[in-house]
């Protein structure tokens, strides 16, 4: 095989699980959720992950932990820990970049190379070699000539294993699956491609860039087929990811009513995101605040600052004028403060918010 350029997905295998294990070896191969606090009763809190074991039971990430106890009663639930979660990340990343590889780092859990050899299969499994001895923990790859190829590839892949997904066997591979086995596609856009006769992969491969430009947008349509043809990003970017903004919210066990409170807690993230941004050595730009009534009604309201800063007071008192502009007359159940920073090189603010 001739050498050439090759991107690998390197997906860590049930990460934040994995890290527990390793430092509670006595919940090996017991179902093992993680979540909030770790006391499922509470009311609002959700699964950050399960084990392989628990999942056999149908849990699985973003499930309220109640829901959780009652399809796994047996089940361990831990609380989260990111900071050990971002700790044990950061070793991994390190084992990567020992590499003759370029690293884009995707997340705790997840990295894409840019590598050049003869035997891509080879080069994934010394990667994953070297994690499982450096970190112990086990990760998945996938192989392909983009990083859409590579990262479809690596969840095939799964758990501890190595895939290769090209332009050779996208067909045979991806043509017989459902749209939004693409990555790029979900279920709402799956069902609009469904409503107009596109179903496979194949099909949607086939189908005519005007006519899914016409129902989708010039963008868009288009570039739905582009994924059904196995096309993707080959660059891999190895700047080094800033933070464009930060945040912080909360869910009420109870709901709050009293103006008082929510301007309370408000006020309380206000000072948080602005500690953190002075501790980060960011200035702020921009603030966001979030509310979500009951039942899931969410509205977000934003303002520009005058002028950069990391003021708590200034954060917010802008934070509480932003406030005043909704109208609080159902019950509040979440409230998230949010900010962006201005470009560490320009000083210019960003345009990023909370959803």
């Amino acid at each position: 095989m001739s050498t050439r350029d090759w991107i690998l997905h390197v997906d860590l295998d049930q990460f934040i699980a994995a890290v527990e294990l390793l430092r509670h070896p006595e919940l090996r191969g017991r179902p093992v959720v993680v979540g909030g606090s770790g006391d499922p009763t509470q009311p609002r809190t959700v699964a950050a992950t399960a084990t392989y074991e628990a999942r056999e039971h149908g849990v699985h990430s973003g499930m309220p932990l109640r829901t959780a106890l009652k399809r796994c009663p047996d089940a361990i639930f831990l609380p989260s820990d990111p900071p050990a979660y971002e700790a044990a990340s950061e070793r991994v990343m390190a084992v990567l970049r020992e590499f003759p590889v370029r690293v884009e780092i995707w997340g705790w859990d997840e990295a894409f190379i840019g590598a050049t050899t003869d035997d891509p299969e080879a080069l994934a499994a010394d990667i994953r070699h070297a994690v499982q001895a450096r970190t112990q923990l086990s990760c998945s790859i996938g192989i392909g000539d983009n990083k859409h190829q590579a990262k479809l590839a690596s969840a095939f892949a799964k758990p501890a294993g190595i895939h290769r997904l090209t332009g050779d066997n996208w067909a045979e591979t991806m043509n017989h699956r459902p749209t939004d086995a693409l990555w790029g596609i979900g279920a709402k856009t799956a069902r609009k491609l469904a409503a107009l006769g596109l179903h496979t992969v194949a099909e949607l491969a086939a189908a005519d860039p005007a006519h899914l430009a016409r129902h989708f947008g010039p963008t868009n349509g288009p570039w739905y087929r582009y994924l059904a043809l196995g096309k993707g990003e080959a660059e891999v970017v190895t700047t080094p990811w800033i933070a464009r903004g930060h945040s912080h919210e909360t869910t009420f066990q109870h709901d709050l009513t009293d103006r008082t409170a929510i301007a309370h807690h408000v006020a309380a993230l206000a000072t948080r995101v602005a500690h953190d941004a002075a501790e980060a050595g960011r200035h702020i730009a921009r603030v966001s605040v979030k509310v979500r009534f009951t039942p899931f009604l969410t509205r977000t309201r934003q303002s520009k600052l005058p002028a950069p800063t990391t003021d708590p007071a200034t954060i917010e008192r802008t934070a509480l004028t932003i406030l005043d502009r909704f109208d609080l007359n159902r019950p509040v159940r979440l409230l998230g403060v949010a900010v962006d920073y201005t470009l560490p090189d320009d000083d210019q603010p960003t345009l990023d918010t909370l959803e």
